[in-house]
């Protein structure tokens, strides 16, 4: 005979029947839950859900992270929600328990170089992205982002022959640690910094981007001259 499936049971976010001090801590404990399993960031239509239609998600946070000080990890802002980090300073120890530090995506200065004109710019074009940087880019280079997910294809452009722009993803945003894009550092800075050198990244080594891919190319991809 087979199983009946049971219902999920419905979630009481009211509470109504607590006081309001232990019903504010039961959200907390909820909302804290949540992040914990979470793989990724968790944003506030999902937290939304668990709690009461009265409760104000960002007052939780706050008293989640001021519980969280002293602690060996803490709630951080991240791609439009929030996650649980471990706290830089403990990077040392957790190397030390697994053997191995927490393997870091790696990127190529060329890699970094058109991540940062998308980031900058989006949405644009490849073709755009090579006239910016006076190198046409490669089709391989575009999809080794797109397979790191740092990218994703934006809407068609409206130059000749509708190409491809492209967009940074959430992934991006969490992986270098952004809210939102309003985040990024000032491009102008990180010039000044050195710490975005359009002539050093280059000098590093670029791929080239191929005949066939000049053949496969969009009329707006090939103003930039590939070196």
């Amino acid at each position: 005979m087979a199983r009946r499936r049971r219902s999920p049971a419905i979630l009481d976010t009211e509470l109504a029947d607590l006081p309001p001090a232990l019903r504010w801590r039961e959200w907390m404990a909820r909302v804290e839950a949540v992040l914990f399993a979470a793989p990724g960031p968790v944003d506030r239509e999902v937290l939304a859900r668990i709690v009461g239609r009265d409760c104000i998600v960002d007052l939780i946070i706050d008293d989640i992270r001021e519980e969280l000080h002293g602690r060996p990890y803490e709630l951080v802002s991240v791609a439009g929600g929030w996650q649980l980090r471990t706290r830089p300073r403990h990077a040392e120890a957790i190397q030390a328990a697994f053997g191995s530090a927490p393997a870091e995506t790696p990127l190529t200065p060329a890699e970094m170089l058109v991540l940062a004109v998308i980031a900058y710019h989006q949405p644009v074009t490849r073709g755009e992205i090579g006239e910016m940087i006076g190198k046409s880019v490669s089709r391989d280079l575009i999809g080794d982002l797109r397979g790191l997910g740092f990218i994703a294809a934006g809407p068609r452009s409206p130059r000749p022959g509708a190409p491809y722009t492209y967009v940074t993803t959430r992934t991006f945003l969490s992986h270098f640690s952004l809210d939102t894009l309003r985040d990024l550092p000032d491009l102008e800075a990180l010039e000044d910094a050195g710490l975005l050198n359009k002539e050093n990244l280059l000098a590093g080594g670029f791929p080239l981007a191929g005949e066939a891919e000049d053949d496969l190319a969009s009329d707006d991809e090939r103003g930039s001259e590939g070196l």
